[in-house]
């Protein structure tokens, strides 16, 4: 079946907020969550739908992300409220009016990277570092002055002015009193969320969970949320959208990203999953568990294993560097679900040949299976 626009709207619809981060290890963070919720689907026209249809805005809002458009008037406090960064301020001292300059240049010249600014500063690095040019469209972008018009191939943003990428009808809504902007976020949370503590509704949005609680307090005096409690985690309360339907199954079989909402508050998968995650990216080879690249394996409502993987675009091979089950899991069945996942996603990102090293309780069936 041939995925269309309608299906990503859908898991944003669920999802609420896509991720953003650079690596590139296996895939983009934000390509996995549409795989794990749709399969198979046309990279370049999702990518093409989610920076260029102005359905959604990119900004930071679960850290840097994409959420629909209907969220930016309940985030203007925050673009409000913006502070200047230390590195700002050594950008002013040194080159007063360069933010006007930087402002009136993309106002004039359209869409614009920091490789298109005619002074942007001294490159430090294969990402840029954090040269003045790079500096000033950041804290434009915050501030509200730009937004962003697109990502290039290579995952390089592409600033344009804000009038121009946020519709007409989102700019001019009435921007709500910051209670109800906190309620209106935390429902959104709760709708993402199923099943969410207090902190968890405030880790969507990366909101203070000493702000929200006056939201889910009127929410739930209102009859919006329900308190409930989860047998096994009587701790502490759990919130629900009123009226909401609880699935009899769950017939789930996909790798998650890291930063898969299903798993990105390592405090709700732990509670929920009994899975302690911790993505190894920054920790020195020696010293790493499971490996550089993890994605946990998700299978019915457990996550039963997880995988070390890496996609060699040069030879075709999806690189299985390590696969480890979860305690107390049929391990013959999680090896058999997992080649074929491993062989499906292998497809979708024109790796399809499956290389398994021999690092990990499931490797040795998986050899075997996807030989």
């Amino acid at each position: 079946m041939r995925r269309d626009v309608r299906h990503l709207r859908r898991v944003v619809a669920h999802t609420d907020i896509v991720q953003l981060d650079s690596v590139n290890v296996l895939a983009r963070a934000h390509e996995l969550p549409f795989w794990s919720r749709i399969g198979p689907h046309d990279r370049a026209e999702r990518d093409a739908w989610l920076w260029r249809s102005r359905e959604l805005y990119e900004g930071w809002i679960h850290v840097q992300s994409c959420t629909s458009v209907d969220v930016w008037p309940l985030l203007h406090h925050r673009r409000d409220a913006v502070l200047k960064w230390p590195g700002l301020q050594r950008v002013i001292e040194e080159d007063p009016g360069y933010l006007d300059v930087v402002l009136a240049e993309v106002a004039v010249n359209g869409p614009t990277s920091v490789r298109d600014l005619a002074d942007p500063g001294s490159r430090s690095g294969p990402w840029w570092g954090n040269p003045k040019g790079k500096t000033a469209l950041d804290f434009l972008h915050t501030r509200g002055d730009l937004a962003v018009h697109d990502r290039t191939a290579n995952f390089v943003t592409v600033y344009d002015l804000t009038e121009r990428i946020i519709p007409a009808h989102v700019r001019d809504a009435e921007v709500p009193p910051i209670e109800v902007a906190r309620e209106q976020l935390v429902l959104r949370a709760a709708r993402a969320h199923g099943v969410a503590t207090a902190r968890d509704l405030a880790d969507h949005h990366r909101q203070r969970q000493l702000d929200i609680r006056p939201a889910v307090a009127a929410l739930v005096a209102r009859g919006e949320l329900e308190e409930v409690r989860v047998r096994g985690l009587e701790s502490e309360p759990r919130y629900l959208v009123a009226g909401a339907r609880i699935a009899r199954e769950i017939p789930a079989r996909s790798l998650l990203s890291p930063f898969d909402p299903v798993v990105w508050f390592r405090d709700r998968a732990e509670a929920l999953f009994d899975f302690t995650y911790r993505i190894e990216i920054y920790v020195p080879e020696p010293k790493r568990v499971y490996g550089y690249y993890v994605l946990p394996f998700l299978l019915g409502d457990r996550i039963v294993a997880r995988v070390d993987l890496k996609a060699d675009r040069r030879s075709g091979q999806l690189l299985v560097k390590g696969a480890f089950a979860e305690p107390d899991v049929d391990r013959s069945h999680v090896a058999r679900e997992l080649a074929e996942e491993l062989s499906d996603i292998g497809a979708w990102l024109d790796v399809p040949e499956v290389v398994v090293s021999p690092n990990g309780d499931l490797t040795a069936d998986l050899r075997r299976l996807v030989s």
